[in-house]
Parts: structure tokens; C-alpha cells; sequence
């Protein structure tokens, strides 16, 4: 028989090492949350330091080296309405009030456009800054800045020196990002302005990427006829003028007064590309978006005048391929030898020595790879700098609107305009080159035949004013008549988007801000309706019986042309047209149709469809149906097998990733947003690709200012803890929009205070 006391004891044991093992869980639990508590508190102070400190002032008062006493009303969407009582002092708040919501935007911007990414991002950026340093802009931007009309230098300076009261006074907290990447902002100066601006230039006018590829295409072909039908100037249905806005006369409109509408298309970034601002001071009352880094507003309103702008799209640069010795520097031009300038750049790179590199420059530009050989870039950058937008901001009618503009260098814009007179206008601005030859192919630079003639007059530019049908539309196609006086050249856009907006509308008056938000969603393509088409009466000539694309064709017969993410046919049509693009670029040049993609391409593709030239191809219906069986096989590698379950969406995809905060472990995602299905295409009024959309939609209401209209693609503020990082985000996909306040801006008031003089 077992022993009483011993049973007790093994219980009790049992219980002891029970509890033992309950008090160190529990300890352990202790443990942990401590750990967790203390790891917050790390965390919250980390960001209380890193990014809260960094947030912008927006009440109480500021010393500042101002005039006379000033205000900043920030409203619902963190905008700025600045009132001071100077020119000189509004724009210096410009400058103050921007760098408080995008200084490392601002930053990075210059950096890009002067070459100087490497020197915090490392190695992998140097790439990237040995291209930027070949085409010299920082020397440009420092050339020039010296050369500035007085009033322009004054308004640059201002605001340049509201750049740098904030980052003086801000030394302890910086934005973020130059926490994690390690260094403090230098200040900031006229020059940088220009590099901003000149940032902008690059990315709207560097068309020699195309004058190569157009050349590697011709390279040997047996008729460059066929590679000339490829790269068209027009497609045929462009209507006066061009460009990416539109303008309604009060005939057409609810309230007799004039609607005006501006979204350009741009690459996407994080933050925004635009920032908005509202500036008023005696002479000035403007408000709209600038551009970081910029002084003034580049598209918006003031209390007369309202206007839009958009890339004209005109060829402003020339490869001169030269006979050129890079070891001394020395080439030939007219029979005689000359010597280039020889520029040293050092660039500098985290984590890795310094780089050396050489740039020449010819009379023509400086030196660049073409393939094989040495090419001078010439372009109109490099011509001299003026800054009228503080003059544009200011112009109370059409005649003080155009005299700003005649001023303009470039890029080379299309600038549509409204009064509340009710009149309403366009123009073309820039330094477009007078050639005499075709600029669409790098040239021979030796022989001196190929030089610009100067530049076309203003007053030959093309202009409108109150056209009688009450309307402007413009989207990007070429505004230059067929019989224009002198020779055009440019990598214009087909006519697809121009014409649906001009037919939404023409379909009825009565016209509201709101009317113009719905056409600037408008996702109709013509182009690609128009191949659904054709593959579908291709099938049923050639009555095709694969079952395969049984399912795929029925869908392109039931549909409307809406380029709909959720829908399958956009997708199907969008993969035909690229096997279409490829096999003409292989009938006009054998080998090297992968290469050909040019803005005019659905025009030429359409053109080949409609008329069937002979030369082309052997029978268009067979090319037609394999390039739609190939698509189908992508499509279905792709998607899965099942086509009504396709989603063009799920192609045309948008990922938004902070440059660095997006990079950032474990918050990463944070700062990311999607894969976004996207609507939309290259030819149709909401056009979006996975890399550029509409940069911000404006709507300006000539009857009542406080009912226009503007969206950013994500918020006002670069500062991650802001509530306006990412708050305009969900209207922006969806394209609704929020109404301006003009008249009367209520929120958060901070004052600026005249520092006491020494």
C-alpha cells in the first residue's frame, strides 16, 4: 500500500513546480512588456524627434526678415493663402512656407538636375549624374543666373532667401529624409531655382532619344519611306491649337462666364508634382500650383485672369555628329579646325571615391555618345533664362497676358486663357529653332549646312482669341497649320484625345466646373475601338474557328471603347496593338520593330489599318488575326485562361512609392501606394500609364473663383506626420476634386513678424 505522505508530496512537488513555472511565465510576460513599453517610448520619442519637430509651424508668430507684418492662412487642405505687403515679402514667404512642406523635394530636385544624386544615394546613382553632368545644366543655371532681367533676379532672390531663413532657423529639425540619408540641406540660391526649372525643361523636351531611335531605324533600310510613315509630324485630324487644356466660352456655360480646364500629364512622384499656393499682395493676387523650387504660380488664377498650360511638344534640340578628336578636344566646322571647351566635373559619391569626368563643349553644345560615334547636343536650354510667370501673375487682360508670354523661352507651352470679360484665348510660347532641314535624325556637324536660323518670331506663333464656336481643345497634337510659314518639327500626339474632348463638349451649353471634372476622367479611346474593330471583321472574314479566342473576340464585339480596369477587352486590344506596333516596325525595318514606340504610333498603326498600303505586309487581315492570338496568349500567361475573368486593370498598373521613406525598413509600406488598378491609356482623356497621369486637375469658374476646382495626386505637405501627405489621394482616384477658396480662406493663421534690425 502507497504511502499517504508520500502521494501528498509528489502533489505537492507537482503544484510547487506548477506555480514555479506560472511565476516565470509570468516574469517573462513582465519582461516583454516592458521591453515593448520601453521599445514605444523609443519609437514615439524617435519620431517625436525625427518627424513631429519637423512638422511646419502653421500659428502663433515668426520673426522674419519681412517689410512689414504678414500672414499665412493655411486652409482645410494645408494650402497657404501668404497676404504680405510687398512683392518682395510674398515671395519670400513662398519660398518660407514651401520649404516648410517640400524642402527635401526641393532638394533632390536640384540634386537631380545638377548631377549631384551620388553624393547621398552612393554608387548606384552615379550612372544617372555622369548623364546629368554631360549635359551641364548646373553650369548652365549658374551662367545664366548672372544674365536675369532685374525683376526676374529680385523675385528668384526673394524667394531664395525665404528658403533660407527656414532652413536657418530649422537647423535642428530637418525633414526627415536628410536624417536617414545623413547630411544638411545647403542653402539655397538662385541658381538652384533655375535648376528646378530647368529639371522641368529636360523632362518635357529631350526629343534626341527619338532623333536616335529614328535613325537606328533607317540605318541601312531598303526604303525609308516606310520608317518616315512610322514618325509622323500630324495624323491628320489635329484641330487648332494643341496641347492638353481646354476653354469654354460663356455661350457654352450654366453662368455666361468662361470655365477653363488644365490637368497635364507628368511622370508620377511622391510628394506631389505641384504644390499649391495662394499669394496676394498690392499688384498680385494669384492662385494656383508652383512648381518646388519656383517662385509664383504656374497654373492657376487671379482675380481677372485664369489660365492652363501644357508641353507643346516642338523639337527643340539637334545631334551635330562630329568630326571630333575627344583626346584633344579639336573637330572641324566650315574647313577650318576649331577647339572645343574642355570641363572638368568631379562627382562626388557616398561610400566610394570621387569621379572625375570630361565634358567638351562645340559651338554646337556639349559632347555626347551616339552609338558608336561623338555627338554635340544643341538646345535651347542653353539660350538664355527669363522668368515672366510674376508678370503673368500679375496681367489683367489678353494683350498684358501675351506680352508676359512673348518673354517665355521655354520648354515650349501651349497656355490657354479666360477673362471675366468673358474672352477667351491660346497661345504658343518658346524658342522654337528656324531650321531649313529636318531635324528628326541627328545631322552631319562639320559642313556648317545644318544650323538653326534663329528663332520663330512671337508674333508667329500660333494664337486664338474668342474662335466663334466658343471653344479651345487642346491635347497635346500639333498646333501648327499644314501651310505654316516656317518648317515644324516635334514629337506631337495623335488627334484622339483632342477630338473626344471637343465632342464631349459640343454635345451640349449649360456647361458646369463639374461637366469639365467628368470629361477630364473620360477614359473613351478611339484608337483602340477602332482595333477591336478591325480584329472582329477580321474574324469573321477569315471565319476563324480556333476555340481559343472564341471567348476573347466576343468580348472585343460587345465593347464600348471604355478603356475600364475591370474590363478584359482593353487589355485584349492593348496587347494587339503592341504586337501591331512591332510587326510594322519590323515591315519598315526588319529586326527592329521591339525598338519602335513613339507617341505618333497609334496614328500610324491606325493609318496602315484604314488604308493598306502595298509594300507592308502580304494580307492585313493575317497579320491583324496573329498579332490578336498572340495577345490572347499573353493575356492568358498573364491572367489565367478563363478571358471574361481578365482585368485590364491588372496590367495597367500604378505602384506610388516614397523615394526613401518607401525604401525604409519595416515602415516601408506605409509609404507606398498599390499596385492601383488604373483606367485610362495613352489616347484617351484620362491618360494614364503605369509611369505618368494627370499630374493635378484645375477647373477655373470665371463667375465665382471660390467654385473652381483643384486636386492634387496626393497631398500639400512632403512631411510623413502631416495630415495632408496623402489626403487628396482617394479623390484624386477617384477624379473628384475639392472647390478653392479664394475670396475669404479660413484655417490655421500664422503671423510674420518684422525682425528688429541690428
Amino acid at each position: 500500500m502507497a504511502s499517504p505522505f508520500k502521494t501528498w508530496r509528489i502533489k505537492d512537488l507537482a503544484n510547487q513546480s506548477l506555480l514555479d513555472q506560472s511565476l516565470t511565465v509570468n516574469r517573462i510576460f513582465r519582461y516583454i512588456n516592458v521591453a515593448f513599453l520601453a521599445l514605444m517610448s523609443i519609437t514615439a520619442a524617435l519620431a517625436y524627434w525625427f518627424l513631429y519637430r519637423a512638422l511646419p509651424q502653421t500659428t502663433g508668430s515668426v520673426d522674419a526678415p519681412v517689410a512689414a507684418a504678414a500672414t499665412v492662412t493655411r486652409d482645410s487642405l494645408g494650402v497657404p493663402h501668404i497676404r504680405a505687403a510687398t512683392l518682395d515679402d510674398v515671395l519670400f514667404l513662398q519660398g518660407y512656407v514651401t520649404a516648410q512642406d517640400r524642402l527635401w523635394q526641393m532638394d533632390a530636385l536640384r540634386r537631380k538636375a545638377a548631377g549631384e544624386l551620388a553624393e547621398f544615394a552612393g554608387p548606384r546613382a552615379l550612372g544617372a549624374d555622369q548623364k546629368t553632368r554631360a549635359l551641364r545644366l548646373r553650369r548652365s543655371a549658374e551662367e545664366q543666373s548672372g544674365k536675369l532681367p532685374p525683376a526676374d533676379r529680385a523675385a528668384l532672390a526673394a524667394f531664395a532667401r525665404g528658403v533660407n531663413h527656414f532652413i536657418e532657423t530649422h537647423r535642428d529639425a530637418p525633414p526627415v529624409e536628410f536624417r536617414i540619408l545623413g547630411y544638411d540641406p545647403r542653402p539655397w540660391t538662385i541658381a538652384d531655382s533655375m535648376l528646378c526649372g530647368l529639371e522641368m525643361y529636360r523632362s518635357l523636351t529631350t526629343t534626341h532619344d527619338d532623333d536616335i531611335l529614328k535613325a537606328t531605324m533607317l540605318q541601312g533600310v531598303p526604303d525609308p519611306a516606310k520608317v518616315n510613315f512610322l514618325f509622323p509630324p500630324r495624323s491628320g485630324g489635329e484641330t487648332q491649337p494643341g496641347s492638353n487644356a481646354w476653354v469654354v466660352a460663356g455661350q457654352r456655360t450654366a453662368t455666361g462666364k468662361p470655365i477653363l480646364a488644365n490637368d497635364p500629364h507628368l511622370q508620377f512622384g511622391w510628394p506631389s508634382t505641384w504644390y499649391a499656393v495662394h499669394l496676394t499682395a498690392p499688384g498680385l493676387d494669384a492662385a494656383g500650383v508652383a512648381l518646388p523650387g519656383l517662385p509664383g504660380v504656374i497654373i492657376g488664377h487671379n482675380d481677372r485672369i485664369a489660365w492652363g498650360v501644357t508641353n507643346l511638344h516642338f523639337d527643340v534640340q539637334d545631334l551635330y555628329l562630329e568630326n571630333f578628336d575627344p583626346n584633344t578636344g579639336r573637330y572641324q566646322f566650315r574647313n577650318s579646325i576649331e577647339q572645343a571647351r574642355l570641363e572638368r566635373e568631379v562627382i562626388a559619391v557616398k561610400g566610394a571615391p570621387n569621379q572625375e569626368m570630361r565634358v567638351w563643349v562645340t559651338r554646337h553644345g556639349p559632347v555626347v555618345p551616339v552609338g558608336a560615334r561623338l555627338a554635340a547636343l544643341r538646345w535651347t536650354a542653353y539660350e538664355g533664362y527669363q522668368y515672366p510667370f510674376l508678370e503673368l501673375n500679375q496681367a489683367r487682360n489678353w494683350q498684358q497676358f501675351r506680352k508676359a508670354l512673348s518673354r517665355f523661352p521655354g520648354p515650349g507651352q501651349n497656355f490657354v486663357y479666360a477673362d471675366t470679360d468673358g474672352n477667351i484665348g491660346y497661345q504658343a510660347t518658346g524658342l522654337l529653332p528656324l531650321r531649313h532641314f529636318d531635324g528628326s535624325t541627328p545631322v552631319p556637324g562639320a559642313g556648317g549646312q545644318f544650323e538653326w536660323g534663329g528663332f520663330i518670331p512671337f508674333e508667329d506663333l500660333p494664337t486664338a482669341f474668342n474662335p466663334p464656336n466658343g471653344m479651345i481643345v487642346t491635347a497635346n497634337q500639333n498646333p501648327f497649320p499644314a501651310n505654316y510659314k516656317h518648317p515644324v518639327a516635334g514629337s506631337f500626339a495623335p488627334h484622339y484625345r483632342s477630338a473626344q474632348i471637343r465632342a464631349l463638349l459640343g454635345e451640349r451649353n449649360g456647361l458646369t466646373p463639374q461637366d469639365m471634372l467628368a470629361i477630364q476622367k473620360d477614359v473613351y479611346s478611339a484608337f483602340t475601338h477602332f482595333l477591336a474593330r478591325e480584329i472582329a471583321a477580321a474574324h469573321t472574314r477569315r471565319k476563324v474557328t480556333n476555340p481559343k479566342l472564341a471567348e476573347p473576340i466576343q468580348l472585343l464585339k460587345e465593347w464600348n471603347g471604355q478603356m475600364d480596369k475591370d474590363q478584359a477587352a482593353p487589355l485584349i486590344a492593348t496587347l494587339t496593338y503592341q504586337q501591331l506596333r512591332k510587326a510594322a516596325g519590323d515591315a519598315a525595318a526588319p529586326g527592329r520593330g521591339a525598338l519602335y514606340e513613339h507617341q505618333m504610333a497609334p496614328a500610324a498603326i491606325e493609318r496602315l489599318l484604314r488604308e493598306r498600303p502595298a509594300g507592308w505586309f502580304k494580307d492585313y487581315d493575317q497579320v491583324i488575326l496573329k498579332a490578336f492570338a498572340d495577345a490572347v496568349e499573353e493575356a492568358s500567361k498573364l491572367q489565367g485562361a478563363e478571358a471574361r475573368l481578365w482585368a485590364y486593370g491588372a496590367y495597367n498598373r500604378l505602384l506610388l512609392s516614397h523615394p526613401v521613406l518607401g525604401e525604409a525598413p519595416w515602415v516601408a509600406n506605409w509609404f507606398r501606394i498599390g499596385p492601383e488598378r488604373m483606367s485610362g491609356s495613352s489616347t484617351t482623356v484620362k491618360q494614364t500609364t503605369p509611369a505618368l497621369g494627370p499630374s493635378m486637375r484645375f477647373v477655373a469658374d470665371l463667375a465665382n473663383w471660390d467654385h473652381s476646382l483643384l486636386n492634387l495626386t496626393l497631398g500639400q505637405s512632403g512631411q510623413p506626420l502631416s495630415r495632408h501627405f496623402r489626403d487628396q489621394w482617394t479623390r484624386y482616384y477617384a477624379a473628384e476634386s475639392y472647390t478653392t477658396p479664394f475670396r475669404n480662406p479660413q484655417g490655421d493663421v500664422l503671423r510674420f513678424v518684422p525682425s528688429a534690425k541690428p
